[in-house]
């Protein structure tokens, strides 16, 4: 299978370069390609699918990864993506199975199991960007601010929730009309919103803990305008994904979702900035095949699989062997 690696020499893991080169050293054939700066992956990844490559691997963190599907959405059927995680987030690939140990996710390409998943599409003003993990808009942006690299490095979501509770004294409200597939509309003074595809944000917190990837729809979080102190108690529930239940957060599911917000309402996907509201975001469902790991199957049917289960059945496998 023609493979191209596109590698993030600057991604924020432990992992040296050198020992990311050799662990991508065991996918026979693979041509590595390293990014040179913002935008560039985009670029690798349509040239490999123009090229007729057959599998693309991001190999970098979560805004390499957005920058790999923007590329390959000249045509998402043609190739299928695989993800090597090296960034401090690594939040998509708890959706898919795909541990964080660099040796592990190299082996979870090696073994080539895959599934079909739904692809996301955001629109503000003449801007496109398709996204696999989550859009929000709002307060994020206060918070990104607020948040130290080394800080978020060490202390993962709660270096988020941190920084969450530091921005509530500074947090605007925005009154917002929200579509939902054409028919249900929503007038709501919030704080935030988020149009998600998969589960978790900021290093591990299930922003959306009943998204799935293969159900052709979008979950929509908003956040309501309530009191500071409110507000500080939702922060725990939302850590440990006990929110949509809240009576401060409007949960709903949407093939496409339209957003009008005055003041404008900043928006990003995967983290990249994509505009103000008005936005649109539709889903694509199961538009894309990807690389996964093992993925458990809940008494519900959801596949699920905790931070973490994969690394450790794989720890415990080898013990054993």
């Amino acid at each position: 299978m023609r493979t191209r690696v596109i590698l993030n020499p600057r991604a924020g893991g432990a992992a040296s370069l050198a020992e990311i080169r050799e662990a991508l050293g065991r996918l026979s054939g693979a041509e590595v390609r390293e990014t040179e700066g913002e935008g560039h992956a985009t670029e690798l990844a349509r040239q490999a699918a123009e090229d007729g490559f057959e599998l693309v691997v991001a190999a970098g963190g979560d805004g390499t990864l957005n920058e790999v599907l923007n590329g390959l959405a000249v045509d998402l059927s043609a190739v299928r993506l695989g993800v090597v995680p090296l960034g401090t987030g690594n939040d998509f690939v708890r959706s898919i199975g795909v541990p964080a140990e660099l040796d592990e996710a190299v082996e979870v390409l090696c073994r080539g199991r895959t599934r079909r998943i739904d692809v996301a599409r955001a629109s503000a003003g003449a801007a496109t960007r398709y996204f696999l993990n989550v859009s929000a808009g709002g307060f994020s942006k206060e918070i990104d601010e607020l948040m130290d690299p080394e800080v978020k490095r060490r202390w993962g979501p709660l270096a988020y929730v941190r920084s969450a509770a530091m921005a509530i004294p500074e947090l605007t409200a925005h009154h917002a009309r929200i579509v939902l597939d054409g028919e249900e509309e929503l007038e709501v003074d919030l704080y935030a919103m988020v149009v998600a595809n998969a589960r978790y944000v900021a290093s591990g917190i299930p922003a959306a803990p009943s998204a799935r990837l293969d159900d052709g729809a979008l979950d929509v979080l908003v956040f309501r305008e309530t009191t500071a102190a409110q507000l500080a108690g939702l922060l725990p529930r939302a850590l440990l994904g006990r929110h949509e239940d809240s009576e401060h957060v409007v949960w709903r599911r949407a093939q496409r979702v339209e957003v009008e917000a005055d003041p404008p309402l900043p928006f990003n996907a995967d983290g990249e900035p994509i505009g103000d509201a008005p936005a649109t975001f539709e889903i694509l469902p199961r538009a894309l095949e990807i690389v996964c790991g093992e993925l458990v199957h809940g008494d519900d049917g959801r596949t699920v699989l905790p931070p973490g289960a994969a690394g450790a059945r794989a720890q415990s496998g080898r013990a054993a062997s």
